[in-house]
């Protein structure tokens, strides 16, 4: 097979046709704006908050649907917040000049920002801390009332904390709400996500359409950005995408390498697409003609297919964490060094709570719980031996029901990697 130039990538990733991009659902998108602020409201009064304030661009966005530059807000948090009450008025400080962006949005009020934060103030962060903390501890009493001290706090500058503390509040942690909140997805968020993932199997296809040996891995994986910003979703957020050598071990970025003949190539979406909602799932390639691997690289996928399949098959609404553990595919030892460090974890806006571990790491860092119907999962396989020169990344995301679970992504396997007949 010819050498495959760059130039000519940039040519077909240019021309790429979207004739099957899929359409999107018709959503009642303010039905499941206010479903997720309801979800916050409900946790925050299980637990006794008072009120929570923001600062995850994600968490602003699921309890409010207001969406403003989220990758740089992630990581300059300070640059905007959401004030969420447990009773009373829903109000969203916004980077100065975006106030109109929240049209729209299930808020009360929209204020300008008091950014905290070394760029935004140099040396006068602390006039500017207490600027913030005054407003803040404002808008509260004449919210909850002077006897209201309980308040959630997440993702902020340490001297957001700090400042609030002075002023007599109880700081807890935010987070703990807004995890909880969002593991019970409605039908209007289980439309999105399908929709989400629909949209990424469409650029995955379109990238495995795409392999050929002397394109770079960094080629391979812009191939999937162009899908899914043509298609009106937001960002990647990770770089997970390795070939050959660079499979074993997991998490290596994608880079400059270019692809081999015959070596494999596998990758994990972590796309948030449309709506805003997580595609997540993982596959790996052969590079070269079809039913051409070797016997190691098919020994290697169908144990990572057994696995995730056998998982899988674990889940069920009422199960709790520590018996899918204790019942989980038994990873032979010879993987055990290089293998995924969870068997599963929560996925919606992103990946969320809850973390599901491997029994044998369950005592150290796990913790119990119990699966609810209506959460989505991703269930993760990793197969590389410490000898191996290769690895398989493989993980699907499903729903939970009372009755198992519902497979939501549907990427097909490959066939000649698992030993069939095409």
């Amino acid at each position: 097979m010819p050498k495959f130039e760059p130039h000519q990538l940039k040519d077909k990733a240019r021309y790429i046709a979207f004739d099957d991009e899929p359409t999107p659902p018709d959503v009642d998108v303010q039905k499941m704006r206010r479903y997720r602020q309801s979800r916050i409201r409900e946790q925050m009064r299980r637990y006794d908050y008072d009120a929570c304030i923001l600062f995850d661009a994600v968490n602003i966005r699921y309890a409010s649907g207001a969406r403003n530059m989220q990758v740089f807000t992630s990581r300059n948090p300070a640059a905007r917040y959401l004030f969420v009450p447990a009773e009373g008025d829903v109000v969203l400080f916004e980077f100065p000049g975006c106030a109109h962006l929240a049209q729209g949005a299930c808020v009360d009020e929209v204020r300008p920002a008091t950014t905290v934060s070394y760029v935004a103030a140099a040396d006068r962060l602390n006039e500017q801390c207490k600027k913030w903390a005054d407003e803040m501890d404002l808008l509260l009493q004449q919210t909850l009332g002077s006897g209201k001290k309980r308040l959630g706090v997440e993702a902020a500058h340490h001297q957001h904390a700090i400042a609030m503390q002075q002023r007599g509040y109880e700081i807890l942690d935010a987070q703990r709400i807004t995890e909880l909140a969002r593991m019970k997805k409605s039908p209007e968020e289980l439309q999105c996500i399908r929709h989400s993932l629909r949209t990424t199997e469409a650029g995955v296809a379109q990238m495995r359409e795409h392999i050929r040996p002397g394109m770079t891995e960094n080629q391979l994986w812009s191939l999937l950005h162009q899908a899914i910003i043509a298609a009106g979703g937001d960002y990647i957020e990770t770089r997970l995408l390795s070939s050959g050598a660079r499979t074993n071990p997991w998490f290596q970025e994608c880079s400059d390498k270019t692809l081999s003949n015959g070596e494999l190539v596998g990758l994990d979406t972590d796309v948030v697409g449309p709506f805003g909602y997580y595609a997540d799932f993982s596959r790996t390639f052969h590079v070269g003609a079809r039913g051409a691997p070797t016997a190691r690289q098919k020994t290697l996928y169908k144990l990572a297919y057994e696995q995730i399949h056998h998982d899988m098959d674990l889940l069920r609404a009422g199960i709790s964490f520590r018996e899918i553990a204790e019942r989980a595919w038994k990873i032979p030892p010879e993987y055990v060094d290089n293998r995924y460090f969870v068997i599963a974890h929560g996925v919606g806006m992103t990946g969320e709570y809850p973390y599901i571990l491997h029994k044998m790491d369950f005592d150290e860092g796990g913790y119990d719980g119990v699966l609810e119907a209506d959460t989505t999962l991703c269930v993760e396989s990793y197969i590389g031996g410490k000898d191996d020169k290769e690895g398989v990344k493989l993980e699907e995301q499903v729903l939970i029901t009372d009755n198992g679970h519902i497979m939501l992504s549907q990427f097909p396997y490959e066939e000649d990697l698992l030993g069939r007949e095409f």
